[in-house]
């Protein structure tokens, strides 16, 4: 975003609401407790300096430090009741700790639970018998800008239900899951006739196997290579690898196998998704990918990679980019789904392009040079 960065430095770009960026979380989960502690790790990130596993400090006119969680909810026993700074570290909850956070005095609700925690799930975690709160109160009472939906991804009636909470409440939604709500023309209508913002769907990592993926058939590509099949198949631990193993696996190829698909102009069998959840993995999850193509004179080209990350910090960067983004469109008074930020940070986006485009809609939309 260089472009971006000289103008704000230039002063050249429209002064809106600048106080903090106000977070509902729904979900506190691996991803969640990876969130939390990078806007702590992240606090005194400077554009200046040598920043590992954070392109933009400063995004939309916001620092990282200027987003606070002012609500959460979960159905977990052990997350509900207990403070942020607890939840984020309860199981099932196994992600790597890498910034202490201090008391947050935000308490986790018992949210709804529907379809949000399946057989397979409650192997890992008890459901609290907690009193279900109020959604709608609890997101109007904490001022919240917008609700990040980061439940199992199969949860379809449950991630609809916390769609329409935050709509009712006024709230910009972000949808972490694979489920359509950005993606779906009814929900865009919803949230544009409120004049609310909506993002989604699927975060798209860092650096995860889709976006890597899709970058080696962009590259190949781009050199003339013709692409006759690929693969791509992720092994994980965690609670969200189990959901898109057993309960989620087709919807979750599906998705991630056009996200895929989205960087090759021609048709070429390409399957993409979760093969097996390994318990011991814990967040770590491996990724075998798969390219068979013709060259020059038709040689073949073969390539066979594996790699390793951990999962919950991969979601990060894209959330605190989301985030800020949603807060701008929610300065400019912008509703329904955000095309360029859903395209940049998301597989199942509204309006699908290939990666460079949806960066530069992204930069067109902080300048202001496009709406959406």
């Amino acid at each position: 975003m260089v472009k971006y960065s000289q103008w704000l430095r230039k002063g050249k770009l429209d002064v809106f609401d600048m106080s903090d960026i106000k977070v509902a979380l729904v979900g506190i989960g691996n991803c969640a407790s990876a969130l939390v502690q990078g806007v702590e790790y992240y606090r005194d990130a400077r554009a200046s300096d040598e920043i590992i596993g954070l392109d933009h400090p400063d995004f939309a006119g916001y620092h990282v430090r200027d987003i606070d969680f002012v609500a959460a909810v979960d159905v977990v026993e052990g997350k509900v009741g207990a403070d942020l700074a607890e939840a984020i570290f309860a199981e099932p909850n196994n992600v790597m700790k890498f910034a202490k956070i201090e008391k947050t005095g935000v308490k986790v609700h018992r949210g709804r639970e529907l379809d949000g925690v399946d057989k397979n799930l409650k192997a890992l975690a008890n459901v609290s018998d907690a009193k279900e709160a109020d959604v709608v109160d609890v997101l109007r009472d904490s001022r919240a800008d917008m609700v990040i939906c980061l439940i199992p991804g199969s949860a379809e009636k449950a991630t609809k239900f916390y769609a329409q909470a935050a709509l009712d409440a006024g709230c910009a939604f972000i949808n972490g899951t694979p489920i359509s709500i950005a993606s779906d023309p009814e929900w865009d209508r919803k949230f544009k006739d409120k004049r609310i913002p909506l993002v989604g769907d699927d975060i798209q990592d860092q650096l995860g196997s889709t976006v890597l993926h899709r970058n080696l058939m962009q590259l190949l590509v781009s050199r003339g290579v013709k692409i006759d099949e690929s693969y791509q198949l992720d092994v994980g631990g965690g609670a969200e690898s189990l959901d898109s193993h057993y309960r989620g696996r087709m919807r979750k190829r599906g998705v991630k196998s056009s996200a895929v698909g989205q960087d090759v102009p021609y048709d070429a069998p390409i399957v993409a998704g979760s093969s097996d959840f390994v318990p011991f993995m814990d967040n770590s999850r491996d990724s075998y990918f798969y390219i068979h193509g013709r060259q020059f004179g038709g040689a073949p080209i073969k390539i066979d990679i594996r790699m390793e990350v951990t999962d919950g910090p991969n979601a990060g960067p894209i959330l605190f980019d989301a985030i800020r983004g949603t807060k701008l469109a929610l300065n400019r008074g912008i509703g329904g789904a955000l095309e360029s930020i859903s395209a940049y940070g998301f597989k199942m986006p509204p309006k699908p392009t290939k990666m460079y485009r949806a960066e530069r809609w992204v930069e067109e939309f902080l300048l202001g040079k496009r709406e959406l």
